[in-house]
């Protein structure tokens, strides 16, 4: 089988879930216009700005992709190609769409409010601060893991530095000449191709000129950086640079697509299945915990229903970012895996070993463009700077993130402490970055990372959870959302069992301690469903 027909049948597939399954969950979620967007409604130029469908869904991407629809599927393919193409293409159509669209949906419906907040007024207030503490500690793990790879990347690749403080400036530029611009149609598609041309320029010119710093200031930098990301006006940073981010990796995905399509590679890897890796465990729950962005992640929920919902010009445009957004994120799922199938699964494992996946994916991928009489060398560093710059995009949407969760914990404390967090989002970020200095610190960091996935997971679970009981409590049939909720939970206690399990023989007793409270709160959460369900059994319906 060739690389290019597995390519065009997983396209073809997703382009008709889009079409068919996306047209039915968007209207199970009674989405319409007849409303305004809770960015027109709560506009306030900082957090609330209605911007275009297609600068939305740059943004959205850029934040969701990162490197985990790279890295999840290249290990999984361990267990074998074919189990990880099937949960790609079926996790991404049936779990992770609906999965982000509900989030971002049951957000518009409540004034662009966070998962946290919808928890609250579905479920109650413990659910809110149980599942609010528990993202928020997450978001800070993942920005203190990340400001350490990107800060280890630009010390030892300092060209990458300098383009990335390069698109910086651009959006920065870009955002004030979109604001000029306005509505007109014409004006910002110039302005978009300008924009486009001159990241793709600083690409080149970052490389020429490498920007070197210690790692501790790397640190303080990104840090500092991703503070004024927080706090800044939307349309200003955040928005405007993965926006032009995002066609990085369009760019990216297009090469890579023609370039499978001219040289025309063969499915080297044995359609061989592993039940079972020594080091990794069992094809389930662990192959549904490693592929987890590309085919559903919990941190998605928290993006929809955070940042995103509060953008979108109306309620009708969350189809294509949503639905579409993690569509488009499983066919780069698709290409990872693709990267590495050309391979026979041993050189793939000897490989993988030595090189890890992002290097592996760069140089497989690589190869595939150089076939478009690119110079390889230069194909790779392109691949390896678009996954780089994916990762500065999570750095600052998880600060913004963290942010609004803090914020939301604290709308329900009556003192006036608790509500000047809340109101303050210089204090409120302040306080997310001091977090995230501490934990990198104290080094803890590292030991806590294996956890992740599964606390991924789980989010996730939680997300449908209370996507689920915001629609039966509408008296809607929420099967579409009950199915995936039930398989996530079954994976995701399964993996924090078996995680506790292992940790605890192997004597590491805090991440055991940390897999045994995960697994008590999402049973938890469950309870405080099940009893709120209760309470509305016999409630008149509400509308949507």
């Amino acid at each position: 089988m060739s690389l290019s027909l597995l390519l065009l049948i997983s396209g073809l597939i997703l382009l008709l879930a889009y079409r068919f399954y996306g047209n039915y969950v968007y209207k199970k979620f009674k989405l319409n216009d007849d409303k305004p967007a809770p960015s027109h409604a709560l506009r306030d130029g900082i957090d609330y700005e209605p911007s275009k469908p297609i600068v939305v869904l740059g943004h959205h991407f850029a934040s969701i992709a990162g490197a985990g629809p790279i890295v999840g599927p290249i290990i999984a393919v361990t267990f074998g190609w074919i189990p990880a193409v099937i949960w790609i293409l079926v996790g991404g159509i049936f779990f992770g769409a609906v999965h982000d669209l509900g989030s971002m949906a049951a957000s518009l419906k409540s004034d662009g409010k966070s998962i946290g907040v919808i928890i609250r007024n579905q479920i109650g207030l413990k659910g809110k601060q149980l599942f609010i503490i528990f993202s928020f500690s997450t978001l800070i793990l993942v920005i203190g893991v990340f400001s350490d790879i990107i800060a280890k990347t630009f010390v030892s690749n300092p060209g990458v530095a300098s383009a990335s403080f390069l698109f910086i400036i651009l959006a920065v530029a870009f955002g004030i000449m979109n604001r000029l611009v306005g509505d007109k149609k014409i004006s910002f598609i110039i302005l978009s191709i300008i924009g486009v041309v001159l990241m793709y320029y600083f690409v080149y010119l970052g490389m020429q000129f490498p920007f070197e710093l210690d790692y501790k200031i790397w640190i303080l930098a990104l840090l500092g950086y991703a503070f004024i990301a927080s706090v800044t006006p939307v349309s200003m940073l955040l928005q405007p640079r993965d926006y032009l981010n995002s066609f990085l990796l369009y760019g990216m995905i297009i090469a890579a697509v023609v370039g499978v399509f001219v040289a025309n590679p063969s499915i080297e890897m044995s359609n061989e299945i592993a039940v079972s890796n020594e080091s990794l465990g069992y094809i389930f729950p662990v192959l549904f915990v490693t592929i987890a962005c590309g085919a559903i992640s919990g941190f998605h929920s928290l993006v929809a229903s955070g940042t995103t919902s509060k953008q979108l010009d109306k309620e009708s445009d969350a189809k294509i970012v949503g639905f579409g957004g993690m569509l488009i994120e499983s066919f780069l799922a698709i290409i990872s895996v693709g990267a590495v199938v050309v391979l026979t699964k041993g050189d793939y494992v000897s490989r993988l070993a030595i090189e890890g996946p992002v290097s592996l994916f760069s140089t497989g991928l690589g190869g595939m463009i150089a076939s478009l009489g690119i110079s390889e060398e230069f194909a790779i560093g392109f691949v390896a700077l678009t996954v780089s710059a994916f990762a500065l995009t999570t750095l600052d949407t998880c600060t913004r993130l963290a942010r609004f969760t803090l914020q939301e914990y604290f709308e329900d404390v009556e003192q006036p402490a608790g509500q000047f967090v809340a109101k303050n989002r210089y204090v409120s970020t302040g306080i997310v970055v001091i977090f995230s200095i501490l934990l990198l610190l104290s080094g803890e960091f590292t030991t806590l990372w294996p956890i992740f996935g599964s606390a991924n997971q789980l989010l996730a679970a939680l997300a449908l959870l209370t996507i689920a009981v915001w629609l039966i409590k509408k008296k809607e049939n929420a099967l579409f959302v009950t199915i995936p909720m039930f398989f996530m939970f079954t994976v995701t206690l399964a993996s924090l069992g078996l995680f506790a399990w292992k940790n605890f023989q192997d004597e590491v007793y805090v991440l055991s301690l940390i897999a045994a409270l995960l697994f008590i709160l999402a049973i938890s959460l469950i309870f405080l469903a099940f009893k709120s369900l209760k309470v509305e059994a016999k409630a008149p319906a509400k509308a949507l």
